[in-house]
């Protein structure tokens, strides 16, 4: 019975870590249909964020910054139209 417990609660932690761990779905498409990485950024910024970090994660461009607010940003972009997939904000 004693070690039941442990596995169960370690069980339970993995699943439940799950949700954090869950990255965005971006369609994939063929690298060459994509948009142009130095593009994206500028039309990231023109539309008010500031970029710390860009890269790429998967088929999704993913930026870590602040909007125009001010407000922590994590973002995931379709590589291919821009549109956002994914978004988390934090103060």
């Amino acid at each position: 019975m004693k070690r039941i417990v442990p596995f169960a609660v370690l069980s339970i932690a993995v699943v439940g870590s799950g949700a954090v761990l869950a990255k965005a779905d971006c369609k994939a498409y063929p690298k060459n249909e994509w948009m142009n990485a130095g593009e994206a950024k500028a039309k990231i910024q023109s539309q008010g964020y500031t970029i710390k970090k860009f890269k790429v994660d998967g088929n999704c461009y993913e930026i870590y910054g602040f909007d125009k607010d001010g407000k922590k940003v994590e973002i995931y972009f379709d590589a291919k139209t821009l549109a956002p997939v994914k978004t988390e904000v934090s103060d």
